[in-house]
């Protein structure tokens, strides 16, 4: 009788973010030997490369904002607005994450920016967050939506647009949205 290794999702996850933070990737073959797995045994535990790549990026990008979050000093629109900015400066400056935005921009794309990854939903249920404790609940899912694709588009301008990252661009747009809301609310 041989044993089978039984590894979970969390275990696979929490894996793929040491290989991606050493190699700005997730190589799915050296995952699994890096486990001591089977190839077949990750992809029925992952459903997917994509799917893996989504799980790690959110939960790397989660940790930095939960750190965004508890450094904030500010509340309402200028709360919101300095976790945006300390996050995106953070992951700017992430090496591993650039190396994967450079290596594969395909990927990467569809990834950070498709329903594949998983990762825009996610963040725009953490925004909605991020919105409830700045004090500003009138912004429902489709503000927070709307701000995630400003921030995403200055942070990914390289990728979908050959155009360096913004970030100033971005928060000018995004203050000016949460501002007319705040208005409004009035």
């Amino acid at each position: 009788m041989t044993g089978r290794r039984v590894v979970s999702d969390d275990e696979v996850t929490r894996a793929g973010c040491h290989f991606f933070l050493r190699h700005g990737t997730v190589d799915m073959d050296g995952l699994a030997a890096a486990m001591c797995i089977s190839r077949a045994t990750l992809y029925r535990v992952t459903h997917g490369r994509d799917r893996l790549l989504g799980d790690v990026l959110w939960r790397l990008a989660d940790r930095m904002l939960a750190e965004a979050r508890r450094r904030r000093t500010r509340a309402g629109v200028d709360g919101v607005v300095e976790v945006t900015h300390r996050f995106a400066e953070e992951l700017l400056a992430s090496e591993p994450f650039r190396r994967f935005l450079t290596a594969e921009p395909d990927a990467a794309a569809r990834i950070l920016l498709t329903h594949a990854g998983g990762l825009t939903e996610r963040v725009v249920v953490t925004q909605q967050e991020i919105f409830r404790e700045a004090g500003l609940d009138r912004a429902g899912p489709d503000v927070a939506y709307l701000y995630v694709r400003i921030i995403e588009s200055a942070l990914y301008a390289e990728l979908v647009a050959g155009r360096p990252a913004d970030l100033a661009l971005a928060e000018r747009a995004v203050r000016t949205l949460l501002r007319q809301l705040s208005q409004l609310s009035c």
